[in-house]
């Protein structure tokens, strides 16, 4: 079981995790969103690790609070977060809302590969892999 902190004061439960393309990665700050069913990166995040709308799968249309935004699936080499790494992840790209201060969401095409418990006023997360 891993155990990741964050910060109980705020208002979403972002989580740092890291994005590979072959060997290059990058940083990425990510809230927890169980009423997500995929997760999502910012285009910019995918912009700096070289990746374009011609590298994705298939063009995607996403409803979401702030309306229906046009987006695309991309496979990343490599996707970290919550102290697991998955290879050959898909992620939907899409602009978020700004404002919030975070790089893209974990939903559950992410989380429902581990068994979770977030701890909110401890700031915890804890997770292990799902055992089928």
């Amino acid at each position: 079981m891993t155990t990741t902190h964050f910060d109980a004061t705020r208002d979403l439960i972002i989580v740092e995790a890291r994005v590979w393309r072959s060997l290059e990665s990058v940083p990425v700050s990510l809230a927890i969103d169980t009423g997500s069913s995929e997760t999502v990166l910012a285009p910019y995040v995918v912009d700096d690790l070289g990746f374009n709308p011609r590298d994705g799968d298939v063009i995607t249309r996403v409803r979401s609070a702030i309306g229906e935004e046009q987006g695309y699936t991309l496979r990343v080499t490599q996707f970290a977060a919550l102290g697991f790494t998955l290879r050959d992840f898909r992620v939907h790209v899409f602009d978020l809302a700004a404002g919030f201060g975070i790089d893209g969401l974990i939903g559950l095409s992410f989380l429902r590969k581990f068994n979770y418990e977030i701890r909110s006023i401890e700031g915890q997360i804890r997770v292990e892999r799902a055992v089928i």
